[in-house]
Order: structure tokens, then C-alpha cells, then sequence
């Protein structure tokens, strides 16, 4: 390649660069997607991405839309380093006469080889290099290049899923005696060092399968939306949702960012109404025959007036943090049902009375004893699955399996006590 062909190829490269202030993600949990718009003034567009950015890239998703292609060439293109070949630069040497300078001439730069003043050849090492512009990161890695022919030119959109972007909600639910709310903020992640100046971003919540996406893991540093920044004088965006798409929950941010390199964007999110919540103490279980005792869980229970997507919870009793856990994608008014851990405040006995016995099933009378040392009053609820051929939990008939179910409010300081009757009949 001429010196000519390589200055061509680089400018494409840095215009191409600096289309990301035109740029619109589509985010999802896992993986992103880039669209840039693109103007091709002949029948040969070629695309020139950061190194960074074909890193990232999920493999055959890389697509030119609204532009006839005749087909498309990927190849591996030369490096920074390489397009300096042939060229002058000055080499920095510390010997026994102390640091000296010299100009050589840049032979080949896979292994750095150079001819020095006195003709002779030797290879040097990349940090004794000095060069008369700012290399790039990586300047000594080869690059992708795809060339596209075209029916025409014509203006279009270069789009393709990058493993570099993610987006996760976070949520805090906020409980005291007499109230609750939940908020939530969205972390918008750039694992890549290419900034983008975003003009549109829709976030999407939910499962979506493509090949290749490996598990995200965030590195570099942290960019609050709040925090100072260059733009900080800029207002920050604001999440809405957008409705569903497909079993997809949609947001859309509603102005343009700046989504640093290398960082995580957080911005409020939701502020759903809770219709309902409850504290209980809790235990799920299997049915046996046999006595136990131990202590309930901590459990709780709500419905938001909007749909969650999936994402971290943590719980705040009276300012203090209470535990995390995760929810699931939820739906507007579907229970949101967790445990915490123990709770060493209420205590339970159960015992199994046998009413009758044989090879073929029995009859159970099952008692649960609770006890609670707290202030005040505590709702206790315990749910017991039962197997077999054909049970009946309280009268009531089911086939396979079922579950017995104890709802009892245990009073402050007090005891409280409920059984239930199982019938297993497991005869054909």
C-alpha cells in the first residue's frame, strides 16, 4: 500500500470516528446496538472502526441498511504504525554517554526494524520511538477495514451489536412502620474506550438470545449523570417508558448524552406507586411426618402500579439496609415476592399427629406452633407442598401434589396456633 492509500484509509478511519456524534444505541441487559448515519458519495463505501469497537463486535451483525449492496470484503488492514513505514522518525537511546537522539528510518513495524543513520539495521523497542503526531491507542495492532460496494450512492445507516453496552435497573424500596416506595435508577454501561455522543437511546428489558454474547463485565471508571463533568452543564436526560415491544419493556431517554468511554451513566429511572405491601414472617416447606422447629424468614410482598424489568433490589428498613436480592422482569400489578433471611424473632414448632396409616397413604393432622418476640404484631404465613397419588388438604381434593397453606397473625410479645388435616392416597 502507497503512502498515498495509507493517508486515505486513515482519514476514513478518523471520520468514521467521528460519526458517533451522530450516533442512536439500542441497549439491551446484555449486549447494544449501534446505529450511525452514513452518507456514500460513490459505489465504494469502507468502514474503518476503532480497534475497540471491532473487539466488542458480535460477529455477523454488522449490516448497512437502507443502501443496495453488490457485496461486502472484510479484511484485515495494517496497523498505525504500519501506514509509517519508510518514514523518518527520531529514536531515543541511553547508553554510556547519556540519552542521545538520532533520525532513522522506520524499515518494517511488525518488529519494530530500523536503519539508523550509519546504515545498519537493528530492532528497537516502541517506547524509543518518538513520532510527529499523537499515536492512537493500540498503534500497533492491525485494524479491521469492510469495504462495501454499492448499486449507488446514496445515504443509509451503519448498524451492529457491540458486547461493549448494557444497561441494568437498580431498585431501592424504602420501608417504615406506616409506608413504602420503591425507586429505581438505570446504569447504563460502556465497556469500550470510544465515547459516544449519543442523539437517541432506547433501553430494553427482557430476554433476547443472539450468538456470542459472552457475560458483561464492567471495567474503568464510574460517570454519574450527576457528576461534574464537562457536560455537567448540560441537564441530564430523563428515562420514559415507551410501551412494550414483543414481551420487551421500552424506554427512551428524551435528549441527546455524552456516554463516556470506559464508564457506567446512571440516571433516575422509575418511581412506581406501590398498590400494595406486606412484611410476613415466612417458611416454604415440603410435608413429612416428622416434628421440627426453627425460626421464619424475613419476607415481602408488593405490586407497582407499572411494569419492573428485571433487576437489583435493595430493601431499606428505617434508613438501614435490610438485604439484597434480585426481581424478575414483573408486570404492571403481578407480586413481588422475596425473602431476606431469618428472622430470630419468630420462632415455630410443628408437629405431625397420625390419624391413620397404611401402605397405600394416611391421615395426618399437621400443627404448627408460632411464638414471636417482637413489639408488635407480625403476620407468619407458611406454605407446605404436598405429593402423592391423590391428596386432600382440608377437604379439598387435588390431584398430584398440592399445597397446604397457614396464614395466622401472631400477636406482639405473643403465641398463636393452626393445623391443617392431609389426606395422601396414593393407591391406584
Amino acid at each position: 500500500m502507497t503512502n498515498a492509500a495509507k493517508s486515505v484509509t486513515l482519514a476514513v478511519s478518523l471520520s468514521l470516528a467521528g460519526l458517533a456524534g451522530a450516533t442512536d444505541l439500542r441497549i439491551y441487559q446484555n449486549f447494544g446496538e449501534i446505529r450511525t448515519p452514513i452518507s456514500a458519495e460513490s459505489k465504494t463505501y469502507t468502514v474503518n472502526l476503532p480497534p475497540s469497537a471491532w473487539e466488542n463486535l458480535i460477529p455477523g451483525t454488522i449490516d448497512l441498511e437502507g443502501l443496495n449492496i453488490t457485496q461486502a470484503v472484510q479484511t484485515r488492514d495494517v496497523s498505525w504504525l504500519a501506514g509509517l513505514e519508510g518514514q523518518t522518525l527520531t529514536l531515543r537511546e541511553n547508553g554510556a554517554q547519556g540519552n542521545t537522539t538520532e533520525r532513522v528510518t522506520l524499515v518494517r513495524a511488525a518488529d519494530l526494524l530500523i536503519k539508523d543513520a550509519s546504515g545498519q539495521y537493528r530492532n528497537v523497542s516502541f517506547a524509543q520511538l518518538s513520532f510527529p503526531s499523537l499515536p492512537p491507542e493500540n498503534a500497533q495492532n492491525p485494524t479491521q477495514k469492510l469495504v462495501y460496494t454499492l448499486t449507488q450512492p446514496g445515504k443509509g445507516t451503519l448498524s451492529y451489536l457491540t458486547r461493549a453496552l448494557a444497561w441494568t435497573p437498580r431498585y431501592t424500596l424504602k420501608t417504615s412502620s406506616s409506608s413504602a416506595t420503591l425507586s429505581a435508577l438505570a446504569d447504563i454501561r460502556n465497556n469500550s474506550d470510544q465515547a459516544y455522543n449519543v442523539t437517541a437511546t432506547e433501553l430494553f428489558a427482557g430476554q433476547v438470545d443472539v450468538q456470542d454474547v459472552q457475560n458483561f463485565q464492567m471495567r474503568g471508571n464510574v460517570a454519574m449523570a450527576q457528576a461534574t463533568s464537562a457536560d455537567a452543564a448540560a441537564p441530564a436526560p430523563k428515562v420514559g417508558t415507551l410501551g412494550t415491544v414483543n414481551g420487551l419493556y421500552r424506554y427512551g431517554l428524551d435528549s441527546a448524552f455524552t456516554l463516556p468511554g470506559s464508564s457506567t451513566y446512571t440516571l433516575p429511572f422509575l418511581n412506581p406507586k406501590l398498590s400494595t405491601f406486606e412484611r410476613y414472617a415466612g417458611l416454604n416447606t415440603y410435608f413429612n411426618t416428622q416434628k421440627s422447629e426453627g425460626t421464619l424468614g424475613r419476607f415481602y410482598r408488593f405490586k407497582a402500579d407499572q411494569n419492573l424489568p428485571g433487576g437489583q433490589l435493595t430493601v431499606r428498613e428505617d434508613g438501614r439496609i435490610s438485604g439484597q436480592t434480585m426481581i424478575r422482569e414483573t408486570a404492571k400489578g403481578e407480586a413481588v415476592e422475596f425473602g431476606l433471611g431469618r428472622d430470630p424473632d419468630v420462632r415455630y414448632v410443628r408437629t405431625v399427629q397420625t390419624i391413620s396409616s397404611s401402605k397405600t397413604g394416611g391421615t395426618y393432622k399437621v400443627t404448627y406452633s408460632f411464638e414471636s418476640s417482637k413489639d408488635r404484631q407480625v403476620r407468619a404465613e407458611v406454605s407446605e407442598q404436598v405429593g402423592g397419588r391423590k391428596i386432600s388438604i382440608d377437604g379439598v381434593t387435588r390431584s398430584n401434589q398440592g399445597s397446604a397453606e397457614l396464614k395466622v397473625d401472631v400477636p406482639a410479645k405473643g403465641k398463636a396456633t393452626r393445623t391443617f388435616t392431609v389426606v395422601i392416597d396414593n393407591s391406584q
